[in-house]
Protein backbone atom coordinates (compact mmCIF):
# COMPACT_ATOMS: atom_id res chain seq x y z
CA UNK A 1 0.00 0.00 0.00
CA UNK A 2 2.77 2.33 1.00
CA UNK A 3 4.78 1.72 -2.36
CA UNK A 4 1.62 2.43 -4.51
CA UNK A 5 0.92 5.65 -2.42
CA UNK A 6 4.69 6.86 -3.22
CA UNK A 7 4.13 5.98 -6.61
CA UNK A 8 1.66 7.90 -7.11
CA UNK A 9 3.20 10.91 -5.32
CA UNK A 10 6.41 10.16 -7.63
CA UNK A 11 3.76 10.02 -10.72
CA UNK A 12 2.79 13.38 -10.07
CA UNK A 13 6.05 14.84 -9.85
CA UNK A 14 7.41 13.34 -13.23
CA UNK A 15 3.88 14.85 -15.02
CA UNK A 16 5.23 17.98 -14.02
CA UNK A 17 8.43 17.87 -14.81
CA UNK A 18 7.89 16.59 -18.43
CA UNK A 19 4.99 18.41 -19.37
CA UNK A 20 6.37 21.54 -18.32
CA UNK A 21 7.67 21.35 -21.73
CA UNK A 22 4.58 20.85 -23.93
CA UNK A 23 3.87 24.09 -25.74
CA UNK A 24 1.93 25.10 -28.50
CA UNK A 25 -0.67 22.59 -30.30
CA UNK A 26 -0.80 19.56 -28.13
CA UNK A 27 -1.96 16.06 -28.70
CA UNK A 28 -2.77 13.94 -25.75
CA UNK A 29 -2.98 9.92 -26.40
CA UNK A 30 -4.90 8.16 -23.87
CA UNK A 31 -6.14 10.87 -21.68
CA UNK A 32 -7.98 9.03 -19.62
CA UNK A 33 -9.76 11.12 -17.30
CA UNK A 34 -7.48 14.30 -17.66
CA UNK A 35 -4.75 13.40 -15.10
CA UNK A 36 -2.08 15.57 -16.73
CA UNK A 37 -4.37 18.26 -17.51
CA UNK A 38 -3.29 20.50 -13.93
CA UNK A 39 0.59 20.15 -15.06
CA UNK A 40 0.15 21.61 -18.80
CA UNK A 41 1.38 25.25 -19.49
CA UNK A 42 -1.46 27.58 -19.01
CA UNK A 43 -3.09 28.72 -22.29
CA UNK A 44 -2.23 25.33 -23.54
CA UNK A 45 -4.68 24.01 -26.44
CA UNK A 46 -4.95 20.45 -26.49
CA UNK A 47 -6.69 17.65 -28.22
CA UNK A 48 -7.06 14.62 -25.86
CA UNK A 49 -8.39 11.33 -27.30
CA UNK A 50 -9.29 8.25 -25.33
CA UNK A 51 -11.56 5.03 -26.34
CA UNK A 52 -14.01 5.54 -23.25
CA UNK A 53 -16.73 7.78 -23.57
CA UNK A 54 -16.90 7.83 -19.82
CA UNK A 55 -13.78 8.57 -19.09
CA UNK A 56 -13.77 11.57 -21.71
CA UNK A 57 -16.78 12.85 -19.51
CA UNK A 58 -14.34 12.88 -16.62
CA UNK A 59 -11.69 14.14 -18.64
CA UNK A 60 -14.42 16.90 -20.03
CA UNK A 61 -14.99 18.03 -16.45
CA UNK A 62 -11.34 18.25 -15.40
CA UNK A 63 -10.65 20.38 -18.69
CA UNK A 64 -13.12 22.81 -16.72
CA UNK A 65 -12.25 22.74 -13.67
CA UNK A 66 -8.54 23.51 -14.93
CA UNK A 67 -9.33 25.82 -17.48
CA UNK A 68 -8.02 24.12 -20.45
CA UNK A 69 -9.14 24.63 -23.84
CA UNK A 70 -9.63 21.55 -24.91
CA UNK A 71 -11.09 19.11 -27.95
CA UNK A 72 -12.40 15.53 -27.32
CA UNK A 73 -11.99 12.56 -29.79
CA UNK A 74 -13.12 9.03 -28.16
CA UNK A 75 -11.30 6.65 -30.82
CA UNK A 76 -8.52 4.44 -30.33
CA UNK A 77 -5.51 5.98 -31.34
CA UNK A 78 -4.98 3.29 -34.06
CA UNK A 79 -7.82 5.01 -35.90
CA UNK A 80 -7.18 8.37 -35.18
CA UNK A 81 -6.58 10.58 -38.90
CA UNK A 82 -4.81 13.55 -38.13
CA UNK A 83 -2.33 15.76 -41.43
CA UNK A 84 0.51 15.29 -41.02
CA UNK A 85 2.59 17.73 -38.59
CA UNK A 86 -0.68 18.81 -37.26
CA UNK A 87 0.65 19.35 -33.58
CA UNK A 88 4.01 20.76 -31.83
CA UNK A 89 4.05 18.43 -28.80
CA UNK A 90 2.44 15.02 -28.70
CA UNK A 91 2.01 13.68 -25.05
CA UNK A 92 1.47 10.09 -24.09
CA UNK A 93 1.49 8.79 -20.36
CA UNK A 94 1.52 5.01 -19.43
CA UNK A 95 -0.43 4.31 -22.59
CA UNK A 96 2.18 2.34 -24.41
CA UNK A 97 1.81 -0.69 -22.41
CA UNK A 98 -1.25 -1.22 -24.08
CA UNK A 99 -1.01 -1.08 -27.20
CA UNK A 100 -0.20 -4.82 -29.61
CA UNK A 101 2.12 -3.14 -31.77
CA UNK A 102 4.04 0.51 -29.54
CA UNK A 103 6.16 0.98 -32.82
CA UNK A 104 3.69 1.30 -34.88
CA UNK A 105 1.66 3.85 -32.37
CA UNK A 106 5.16 5.58 -31.70
CA UNK A 107 5.25 5.87 -35.70
CA UNK A 108 2.00 6.94 -36.20
CA UNK A 109 1.68 9.69 -33.80
CA UNK A 110 5.68 10.95 -34.84
CA UNK A 111 3.54 11.82 -38.33
CA UNK A 112 1.69 13.67 -36.70
CA UNK A 113 4.24 15.67 -34.82
CA UNK A 114 6.12 19.00 -36.48
CA UNK A 115 9.23 18.78 -37.42
CA UNK A 116 10.25 21.23 -35.26
CA UNK A 117 7.72 19.22 -32.51
CA UNK A 118 8.25 17.23 -29.26
CA UNK A 119 7.36 13.95 -28.08
CA UNK A 120 6.85 13.63 -24.68
CA UNK A 121 6.17 10.57 -23.25
CA UNK A 122 5.92 8.76 -19.36
CA UNK A 123 5.82 5.08 -20.02
CA UNK A 124 6.55 1.60 -17.83
CA UNK A 125 9.17 0.02 -19.11
CA UNK A 126 11.67 -3.10 -18.28
CA UNK A 127 14.67 -1.85 -15.74
CA UNK A 128 18.16 -1.91 -16.31
CA UNK A 129 18.48 -2.83 -12.75
CA UNK A 130 19.11 -6.85 -13.10
CA UNK A 131 16.93 -7.82 -9.93
CA UNK A 132 14.39 -5.35 -11.17
CA UNK A 133 13.77 -6.65 -14.63
CA UNK A 134 13.79 -10.55 -13.41
CA UNK A 135 10.68 -9.93 -11.34
CA UNK A 136 9.26 -7.47 -13.66
CA UNK A 137 9.88 -11.02 -16.42
CA UNK A 138 8.18 -13.17 -13.74
CA UNK A 139 4.82 -11.26 -12.62
CA UNK A 140 4.63 -9.73 -16.46
CA UNK A 141 2.51 -12.76 -17.77
CA UNK A 142 0.04 -12.74 -14.56
CA UNK A 143 0.12 -8.90 -14.84
CA UNK A 144 -1.09 -8.77 -18.58
CA UNK A 145 -3.17 -11.24 -18.19
CA UNK A 146 -4.59 -9.64 -15.31
CA UNK A 147 -4.40 -5.53 -16.59
CA UNK A 148 -4.11 -5.84 -20.21
CA UNK A 149 -0.67 -3.92 -19.98
CA UNK A 150 3.25 -5.36 -20.54
CA UNK A 151 5.43 -3.78 -18.29
CA UNK A 152 8.03 -5.62 -19.19
CA UNK A 153 8.81 -3.60 -22.59
CA UNK A 154 12.64 -2.22 -23.65
CA UNK A 155 11.72 1.04 -23.87
CA UNK A 156 14.93 2.23 -25.28
CA UNK A 157 14.74 0.06 -27.44
CA UNK A 158 11.10 0.55 -28.61
CA UNK A 159 11.49 4.26 -28.83
CA UNK A 160 14.24 4.13 -31.14
CA UNK A 161 13.10 1.27 -33.26
CA UNK A 162 10.10 3.75 -34.14
CA UNK A 163 11.96 6.42 -35.78
CA UNK A 164 12.21 8.62 -32.97
CA UNK A 165 15.07 10.26 -32.00
CA UNK A 166 15.86 10.43 -28.05
CA UNK A 167 16.99 13.99 -27.06
CA UNK A 168 16.68 12.88 -22.90
CA UNK A 169 15.95 10.26 -21.12
CA UNK A 170 15.02 9.64 -17.14
CA UNK A 171 14.22 6.74 -15.52
CA UNK A 172 13.21 6.53 -12.34
CA UNK A 173 11.41 4.50 -9.70
CA UNK A 174 13.55 1.99 -9.24
CA UNK A 175 14.24 1.84 -13.24
CA UNK A 176 10.74 1.34 -14.51
CA UNK A 177 9.39 4.48 -15.50
CA UNK A 178 11.02 6.54 -18.15
CA UNK A 179 10.61 10.06 -19.23
CA UNK A 180 11.37 10.58 -22.67
CA UNK A 181 12.35 13.48 -24.33
CA UNK A 182 11.70 12.89 -28.22
CA UNK A 183 12.28 14.76 -31.78
CA UNK A 184 11.74 13.13 -35.09
CA UNK A 185 14.48 11.67 -36.76
CA UNK A 186 13.51 12.96 -40.34
CA UNK A 187 15.15 16.81 -41.04
CA UNK A 188 13.42 19.82 -40.43
CA UNK A 189 11.63 21.26 -43.36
Amino acid sequence: MFMKIRLKILEQEYRKQLLSHAQGSILEIGAGAGVNFKYYPPGSDVTATDISTRIIERAKAEAMETNLRARFIISPVEELQFENESFDTIVSTFTLCAYEKPEAVLGQIGSWCKSSGSILLMEYGLSQNGLVSWVQKKVAPVHYKKTGYRIDRDMIKLVSASGLRIKKMEIKYAGIVYLVWATLCRESK
